[in-house]
């Protein structure tokens, strides 16, 4: 691994990232962010349902949040969900979230 694909470690769990060296900023799997601060353990249905609100509300948010192919667990290469550390600030600042975390 390099700069440019990397993971994270945030309190034993692991965080994918990108570095977009053109942009220079780091993309950040948001499904790894949400299993880490919800503590919980369908983080990929929790995401679902909060782009689903989120679009209802008309919110800008989730037609910023971007797709880039990051490794799986199984080795191979998706398309993930991903957001820059704006959008992730952004996202934990959401009423649902915050309620849910806090």
């Amino acid at each position: 691994m390099n700069k440019q694909d990397t993971i994270k470690i945030f309190e034993d769990k692991k965080v994918r990232t990108l570095w977009d060296e053109k942009l220079e900023k780091w993309y950040f799997s948001v499904i790894d962010v949400i299993e880490i601060l919800t503590n919980g353990n369908r983080p990929r249905k929790y995401w679902n349902d909060l782009k689903t609100k989120l679009k209802k509300e008309g919110s800008e948010l989730s037609e910023k949040i971007g797709q880039l192919k990051m490794q799986s667990a199984d080795g191979k290469f998706y398309k993930t969900d991903v957001a820059d550390t704006e959008q992730l600030f952004r996202l934990i600042q959401i009423p649902k979230f915050e309620n849910l975390v806090n």
